[in-house]
Parts: structure tokens; C-alpha cells; sequence
């Protein structure tokens, strides 16, 4: 992307429907710690953080089943937040699945679980801890950068 390039604007609705696909995958991983379903989810983070949320499963998912039969979009935001949000739960889920896969349940249990958590924000509330984290990181930058 160019510096003179608008950012990609995505639906709204997107994330938030992939983030409770993303809450029952964890919740069922948390109950029967199957970590090859969080391997699976790791894979779906990384899509969507290094290839775009309009590539990774559950985004063609929304796009082609769920967003026709919802209407017109009457919102939309910047990609980039929700991308490095899918980047924070790819760390989360790899984490959990060296936990999970290594013998440390608990370390698997830990990362699902503080994953579970901000997908269930991003779905229930609309609240995105990554993306917030993407937003204080940048502004963080900016003045950090302002004041040199």
C-alpha cells in the first residue's frame, strides 16, 4: 500500500461474526483440550493477519453466506486493526498449542483461555482488545516520533 492509498475499509459486521465462530472453537478446545482445533484456529489467525480478513475461512464465510442475507453496510473501518488483532490471537493460539501439544496443559489452558476472553469481547460487545492494542501502539509511535 502506498503512502497516498486509502486503507482497505472492511464491514463491521465481519469481525464480529468471525469472532463468535472464533469463541465456540475455543470453548470447545477449552473443554476437551483437543489442541489440534486450536492448531486449526492458529492457522485461521495467521490467515487473517498476514493475508487479510477477506481471505482468511471465516471472512468468505461472512462475505458469501452471511453478508447478502444482512443488507446493505451501514459501517465501516479500517482493516488494519482486526488484522493485527487476528496477529495477537495467532501469538495466543501458538502458544497454546506448544502448551497444549509439550505436556504444559496449563500454559495451553492460559493462552485459550485469554483468547476466549477477547473473542468473546469482540463478538458479545463489539469491544476488540487487538484492535485497541493496535491503536495505543500507534499512537504511542506517533508521539514518540512527534517528540524527535
Amino acid at each position: 500500500m502506498s503512502i497516498t492509498s486509502k486503507p482497505t475499509q472492511i464491514d463491521v459486521r465481519g469481525p464480529r461474526f468471525g469472532a463468535w465462530i472464533t469463541t465456540v472453537v475455543l470453548g470447545v478446545v477449552l473443554i476437551t483440550g483437543w489442541w489440534p482445533l486450536l492448531a486449526a484456529q492458529a492457522v485461521v489467525f495467521g490467515i487473517g493477519a498476514f493475508a487479510g480478513l477477506s481471505r482468511a475461512p471465516y471472512g468468505l464465510v461472512f462475505r458469501y453466506l452471511v453478508a447478502p442475507r444482512l443488507g446493505p453496510v451501514r459501517e465501516r473501518e479500517d482493516a488494519a486493526p482486526p488484522r493485527f488483532a487476528q496477529g495477537v490471537g495467532l501469538a495466543f493460539a501458538v502458544i497454546g498449542v506448544v502448551g497444549y501439544a509439550t505436556g504444559l496443559t496449563a500454559l495451553g489452558l492460559v493462552a485459550t483461555a485469554l483468547a476466549l476472553v477477547a473473542a468473546l469481547l469482540n463478538a458479545a460487545v463489539g469491544f476488540c482488545l487487538g484492535c485497541e492494542m493496535y491503536l495505543l501502539l500507534n499512537r504511542t509511535k506517533t508521539i514518540v516520533g512527534a517528540t524527535r
